[in-house]
């Protein structure tokens, strides 16, 4: 299956042409004749542009290319404008399969009955189309009341393609790991297997549901960060593994910046309240919504000064432990208040370079990286520019890719493309520090301290009546260990003398042996 696929990869970029898009003087003499051998594959887009089959090549090979796509739109400041127009219709206009097929699939799950008695109005007309699955719009009939309620289904066999694409990256991540002199240090395999695990989550529409739940339940405790997203109620009861049951929106994509500023939204707000947003659930809430492309990410603009996101698709979401999350903040932080050697030290702290790195000589190299870049307005500095030259420095350290903030990483990204996309003069840093100070304080001060022992006080109070008890047993553990400490010592010591007697007398016949021998040479 794995070769067939890499054919068909490989058929597709060209057909499409796409070797064309690569300057021929960057092409290695082997890539020229691997081409040259493959003559029947020819450009059979040539009506088109080049962006154009960049696109319909992604699409046609299916959902891994697809989601590589959408998070590429979202660079506008590293793309030029008509490619990323062009990838900004895969974020939801990707070619649907046939409506009544969904519905099939959608009776098949939840039955006939259930189907006919709860609802009406389904639209074989997809309202959207993904590249895992597409949303058909219907009215729910429960508890006497009539809901506006969007199905999504997963696409037919989706799962083959998928697994199909995995197979050829892994392929890929062992040609890299093995051949190319970062390979080790990128740890490749290890970023597709986190890959894997990620997209197959999404699969599972069931698991979506309760993210979209978790992260619902996280965003109404009440904070003065919680009204700056919605996420849409799930109807868990008519939801299976391939098809999901959810409240349906009225926003404004986050993408139709004209609109909304024919809205008069305040686009500065809403840009900020995007980055609190991000950093309020991987800092407070440790479980991040990890897929906000411009197609999962809308706008109530019903009061235009006080906006409000939403967001849908809660299929592929993130989390940190605590260490990573400690550590994460502190080097932003770092960052922010451009403190070069408390990075250095952070990262070899945390163990994302080897414990033998020169901190003096890392944090040179961090600063010579950042200082130029630091030197311009911070409302006209790419956070994207920064992990791209603090990427390339890393090679001298041989830092490994962190699996588990990969989806940290692109996530970030999506939330400054969207930000700057909104609001151009969005200065990430400046909105991102009070947050990320204020939290580090309350991880690290005194009221951190209080709140742990609060925590725990249950936990303490039911132990506290057995504490003689444990006291006596470990006493009473140690006297033992300590007559049996003793023993081995003694044993040891008396099993040493005579192995030292054994080699004395060894010695003495030797050095007899060797007397007589030189005695009777003469």
């Amino acid at each position: 299956m794995s070769s067939q696929r890499l054919y068909q990869i490989v058929k597709t970029f060209l057909n499409f042409g796409l070797d064309k898009m690569v300057p021929a003087g960057m092409l290695p003499w082997y890539a020229k004749l691997g081409r040259q051998s493959l003559f029947w594959l020819r450009n059979k887009h040539k009506d088109k542009t080049p962006e154009q089959r960049f696109r319909l090549a992604i699409e046609t090979l299916g959902p891994v290319f697809i989601k590589f796509g959408q998070m590429l739109s979202t660079r506008r400041d590293l793309l030029p404008p008509e490619l990323a127009d062009e990838l900004a219709l895969l974020q939801d206009k990707v070619t649907p399969f046939e409506g009544e097929q969904a519905k099939e699939l959608i009776i098949s799950a939840m039955g006939i009955e259930v189907f006919e008695q709860h609802f009406k109005d389904f639209e074989l007309t997809p309202l959207a189309s993904a590249s895992i699955a597409q949303v058909h719009t219907a009215t729910l009939l429960s508890d006497g009341e009539e809901k506006d309620i969007v199905i999504k289904v997963l696409r037919p066999n989706i799962s083959k393609t998928i697994l199909a694409d995995i197979k050829v990256m892994s392929l890929f991540a062992g040609i890299v790991a093995r051949w190319l002199p970062d390979g080790k240090r990128l740890r490749p395999k290890e970023v597709v297997e986190e890959y894997r695990k990620t997209i197959l989550d999404e699969l599972d529409l069931n698991r979506e549901g309760a993210n979209a739940i978790q992260l619902k339940r996280n965003f109404e405790q009440g904070s003065e960060y919680d009204k700056a997203l919605y996420v849409p109620e799930i109807h868990s009861k008519y939801s299976f593994k391939n098809v999901l049951v959810m409240e349906r929106i009225y926003g404004i994509g986050v993408g139709e910046v004209d609109t909304l500023n024919e809205l008069g939204v305040n686009m500065k707000l809403l840009a900020e309240r995007g980055v609190e947003v991000f950093f309020t659930q991987v800092f407070r809430d440790s479980f991040f919504h990890a897929d906000m492309h411009p197609g999962n990410v809308f706008v109530d603009a019903t009061n235009p000064d006080d906006p409000t996101w939403i967001a849908i698709d809660c299929g592929i979401v993130g989390t940190l432990n605590r260490e990573d999350k400690r550590y994460l903040a502190e080097n932003f932080v770092a960052f922010f208040n451009r403190d070069y050697r408390k990075v250095a030290q952070l990262h070899v702290d945390s163990g994302w370079v080897p414990a033998n790195t020169s901190v003096d000589e890392f944090e040179f190299a961090i600063r010579t990286v950042c200082e130029p870049i630091f030197n311009k307005p911070l409302s006209e500095i790419s956070f994207g520019q920064v992990l791209v030259n603090l990427f390339n420095t890393a090679r001298r350290f041989n830092m490994e890719v962190q699996p588990q903030l990969v989806l940290l990483q692109k996530t970030l990204l999506y939330i400054e493309g969207l930000g700057r996309q909104l609001y151009p003069q969005l200065d990430l840093w400046q909105t991102a520090k009070p947050f990320l100070e204020n939290w580090v304080k309350e991880q690290m001060g005194v009221k951190a301290v209080f709140s742990k022992i609060k925590a725990n006080l249950p936990f303490w109070n039911e132990k506290l009546p057995e504490m003689p008890d444990l006291i006596y047993d470990y006493l009473k553990t140690s006297r033992e260990n300590q007559h049996q400490q003793t023993k081995l010592m003694q044993t040891m010591l008396v099993s040493q003398s005579k192995n030292n007697q054994r080699i004395i007398y060894s010695i003495i016949v030797a050095a007899t042996v060797i007397s007589a021998a030189i005695i009777l040479s003469r």
